[in-house]
């Protein structure tokens, strides 16, 4: 997961800085997908922070709204 060979390079700033955009978006939606279908699995929101490197409180405060029952 860490091919940087086709990113663009430090030294072309706005195609870097608009990747860099465009790869945060692409990464915030995964994650919330992720965590959606972790917890339909049955995760706990202990698992769910363990994985993220975050708090329980953290995870709960940031996912929660976006949980589809």
């Amino acid at each position: 997961m860490n091919d940087t060979e086709n990113l663009p390079s430090h030294k072309e700033p706005e195609k870097a800085l608009a990747a860099v955009v465009s790869l945060r978006l692409l990464a915030d939606k995964l994650e919330k997908k992720a965590v959606n279908e972790a917890i339909k699995q049955g995760w706990s929101w202990t698992q769910v922070a363990d994985s993220l490197g975050i708090s329980k409180q953290a995870a709960h405060k940031k996912f929660a709204s976006c949980i589809k029952k």
